[in-house]
């Protein structure tokens, strides 16, 4: 006989799932025990929505789906915007949360409400597990959270059940699902467009990313010499010091001011696995009507952001190269010239100008990291800026929310990844004011002892809003801190190394000492007001 707390921890450890994170409460201490005695660690956050950050760099970082955990009522509803945000970024999480059992609930009302019907609009699905088929439930949350699209499974786990035996039953697995290659007479055109297209163009997304399918992408930019432009999650696809890849594209005025003239001069342009929730509302319908659009797409465009004159829904690399079958390698293509020019611009555009600020800072930092480095960004300018400035050199290096774009995800989704893959090295970058929505979690990075540099960008004000308010015509109104928090004294204050920096000298002299220390470093960066203006 096998409780239900130990079925679940059993499935999710043949899953790939080898730590969980959230905050404990009475209604799930079963369930942290038999994942602990699975071999499943259980990482206690200081609040539930950075607990499923946490989860969310896990999975980058292993490819499990990442697990959070949350006891009944406010546990329950403080992780809201990360499942939102885990929805809208494709995000494989399973939410496992206890419930007061449905008898119960009947007459006792203390932080008790129906998780479900809080959860469902948000999810891609939520359970309530049942007694006698607990296996199923839980493979069945898997399976819907890593299934295209990936998204968060919400399982609500009674209190009662949670320790009660099952008897053994034998479960059958499900079959592994096959995509299929896009097919038909459509693509027969699609296939002629592109053989003939003189000018083709890919814009590539995060459907990208989680079907796996980059070796396809980079191979057919390559072979045919096709230049590429990512939105923010698509960022290194191609290495981004190749003279194919102009970069990230999402929510930046001046980068939008340099590509989309240039895509103008395109008369294909190919959208692989391109979801534009990522995108500013300049990205609807941004390509003259004479220009061809075919599109390979994970799910059907429902969006309306744009239309294609060919839209497939498809295992989107094999079927990249397939509709790339009948061009020839050597098919006239973009000049080199045109190509050289438009990198060009893009660099000169977010280039410092020697001058201490966020792009020099941005700049140094990429300058000196490794290239594997894995970095993390929260919302503000300094993301929109980092974006630009900040090259990946290979895919699902720079995590970022960028369709709900989340303030105060940057220090999370780092000590999740790095928790997942302590080899490789960690940067994140938080502005001033999401990092104090998460200063608990600096007990986190402390507690797991992971040796995570933590870059903050002080200048004591909502930046991009500031900048908002001001186009605007408005006063400053509830945008300014009355005060200037002393991160350094707070991160030494958790036993954290922690410095103050003001000029270009001091950063890389600190940089380089926490690129080779053994605990977290949080470097405080003092930029002035107004460092935005003009940078993106």
């Amino acid at each position: 006989m096998t409780t239900t707390v130990e079925l679940i921890a059993q499935r999710l450890v043949r899953a790939g799932v080898k730590s969980a994170y959230g905050i404990p409460g009475g209604e799930v201490l079963t369930l942290i025990k038999a994942l602990d005695g699975a071999g499943i660690e259980f990482v206690m956050s200081k609040h539930e929505n950075a607990a499923g950050f946490m989860a969310e760099g896990s999975y980058h970082a292993s490819g499990a789906p990442g697990v959070l955990v949350a006891t009944v009522g406010p546990g329950v509803a403080n992780a809201i915007n990360f499942i939102v945000n885990a929805q809208q970024e494709r995000v494989p999480i399973i939410y496992l949360t206890g419930c007061v059992d449905a008898s119960e609930a009947a007459t006792y009302t203390h932080q008790v409400f129906d998780h479900q019907a809080l959860l469902r609009p948000i999810t891609k699905a939520s359970f309530r597990i049942t007694e006698a088929a607990v296996e199923e439930i839980i493979d069945k949350a898997i399976a819907i959270a890593m299934d295209d699209p990936p998204g968060p499974v919400h399982l609500d786990l009674p209190i009662s059940l949670a320790a009660a035996q099952q008897s053994r039953r034998q479960v059958k697995d499900r079959a592994k699902i096959n995509r299929g290659v896009a097919s038909g007479a459509d693509f027969a055109i699609a296939q002629q467009l592109f053989a003939n297209a003189r000018s083709p163009l890919i814009v590539a997304g995060v459907e990208v990313l989680y079907q796996g399918a980059q070796q396809q992408v980079a191979q057919v930019c390559h072979q045919y010499n096709l230049p590429i432009i990512t939105s923010y999650k698509g960022k290194g696809i191609i290495s981004e010091d190749h003279p194919l890849a102009l970069g990230g594209a999402g929510l930046s005025p001046k980068a939008n001011q340099l590509l989309m003239p240039f895509m103008q001069q395109a008369d294909l342009i190919i959208l692989v696995g391109y979801d534009p929730i990522e995108m500013r509302s300049d990205w609807r319908n941004p390509w003259n009507e004479n220009i061809k659009i075919i599109e390979l797409c994970a799910q059907p465009n429902t969006h309306y952001m744009h239309q294609a004159d060919f839209s497939f829904v498809a295992d989107i690399g094999p079927s990249l190269i397939a509709l790339a079958k009948h061009r020839p390698n050597d098919s006239p293509c973009w000049e080199e010239q045109q190509l050289v020019q438009i990198k060009n611009k893009l660099s000169a555009a977010f280039a410092d100008d020697d001058q201490w600020g966020p792009a020099q800072l941005i700049a140094s930092c990429r300058q000196l990291m490794p290239r594997n480095t894995v970095a993390t960004v929260d919302t503000g300018a300094h993301r929109i800026l980092l974006s630009q400035i900040w090259h990946c050199y290979s895919a699902n290096t720079l995590l970022q929310s960028s369709a709900l774009c989340t303030m105060g995800c940057a220090l999370p989704l780092a000590i999740g990844y790095k928790k997942a893959n302590p080899q490789v090295p960690v940067i994140a970058f938080s502005g001033d004011a999401g990092l104090e929505m998460v200063l608990g979690d600096l007990a986190t990075l402390r507690d797991l002892k992971l040796a995570i540099t933590l870059v903050v960008f002080v200048d004591d004000s909502l930046a991009l809003i500031e900048m908002k308010q001001r186009a605007m015509g408005y006063e400053n109104l509830g945008v300014d801190s009355a005060g200037s928090t002393d991160f350094v004294s707070i991160a030494q204050a958790f036993n954290l190394t922690a410095h103050w920096i003001y000029d270009d000298l001091q950063l890389r002299q600190a940089l380089d000492t926490a690129l080779h220390s053994q605990q977290a470093t949080v470097l405080a960066c003092r930029i002035s007001r107004h460092s935005y203006d003009g940078k993106i």
